[in-house]
């Protein structure tokens, strides 16, 4: 095994790679350490979009449903858009899944139905960013990339003792990490980090006496090692609110398809106008509080009829069988809508 020259220790990717070889994570879309068995880009890349600011256990039986009804990535770039929000109701930052069409397609249309075996391929793809990128050109291919996701930050900022605060620290942790890369087994590293970071060098009570890296971590034994990596203070969200109309005829319900684009573009939902700084006059029937990455929202749910004008009257929609409402693909804003309706109807 070999790391770059001038690694700050040269057994770092030894410790840490002994470590992952007996206590890596059994995940669906990963190839465990020692297996003969090569990675495949697509279900790497499926994997890595859909773990964007979720959790393994959020995912999992996402991405298994999603790898087996669309195998392939020429497979889902076949595929409806309507179907695909549908599947990916409920993960949550739709324009993920938006996202992962429009690179699925451009693989095909663009590469022959092959991913890109470089970083910089990677990156040209749409919606791919640069963690993206590294993980898959590292976990898929093999090459050195420097991998950093929010577990790594933790694991590097807290053994290099990085007290810049986020995100400027990000320059500083990637720094630290690009020397420790090993060149033969950089996805493994990127993995067992990832790893390291989710079950021993946990946000709280990290368990440092059986950290592999603990003999030279800088944090280690501090008191405040619960703070790094340091964060900036949060801003108060603002608050928004909205109506979202219940419109029911002979046990169907109206629903519409939001805008390509912004919130919750491209899925199915109960109808209502924009989103305000400006609590609604009506009282309606049910209430749910959801929040967003950017500010929260207030929506009240209403009954009424068909409208005539207004943005309502001019969407595309269509009757969904009340009895099939689990099948519309609903983002959980409205389902959670949707259940408090329920509970107050009884």
């Amino acid at each position: 095994m070999t790391a770059r020259s001038g690694t700050a220790a040269d057994d770092f990717a030894p410790r840490l790679l002994g470590w992952y070889d007996r206590a890596a994570r059994v995940l669906p879309w990963r190839v465990p350490p020692g297996s003969a068995a090569t990675p495949d880009p697509y279900r790497v890349w499926m994997a890595e979009v859909m773990l964007q600011q979720t959790t393994v256990a959020a995912v999992a039986g996402y991405f298994e449903r999603f790898t087996a009804r669309w195998p392939t990535v020429a497979d889902l770039a076949a595929a409806a858009d309507a179907d695909v929000m549908a599947a990916w109701a409920g993960l949550g930052y739709y324009a993920r899944a938006r996202n992962l069409l429009a690179c699925a397609r451009a693989i095909v249309a663009e590469h022959g139905g092959h991913f890109p075996d470089s970083e910089t391929g990677l990156r040209a793809l749409p919606g791919v960013g640069d963690y993206t990128a590294a993980a898959v050109a590292a976990i898929a291919f093999g090459r050195p990339a420097v991998v950093v996701d929010a577990n790594i930050e933790r694991v590097i900022a807290r053994h290099r003792l990085i007290e810049t605060p986020l995100p400027a620290a990000k320059r500083e942790i990637k720094a630290a990490l690009a020397p420790l890369v090993p060149t033969d087994r950089p996805g493994d590293f990127a993995q067992a980090l990832m790893d390291l970071g989710a079950t021993i060098c946990t946000p709280r009570s990290p368990a440092c006496a059986i950290c592999p890296l603990m003999a030279d971590c800088r944090a280690r034994g501090r008191a405040d090692i619960e703070r790094l990596p340091v964060k900036p203070p949060k801003k108060a969200k603002p608050q928004r609110y909205g109506i979202a109309h219940w419109i029911e005829r002979e046990g169907r319900v109206w629903l519409v398809r939001r805008p390509g684009k912004g919130m919750l573009g491209g899925m199915r939902a109960l109808p209502g106008g924009e989103w305000t700084g400006a609590p609604p006059v009506e009282s309606g029937v049910a209430r749910v509080d959801h929040g967003f990455t950017h500010f929260d929202l207030r929506l009240t749910l209403v009954r009424g009829e068909m409208p005539v004008q207004g943005p309502d009257a001019a969407a595309e929609g269509e009757w969904w069988p009340l009895s099939a409402l689990d099948a519309a693909g609903l983002p959980t804003l409205y389902r959670k809508l949707i259940d408090r309706l329920r509970e107050t109807d009884g």
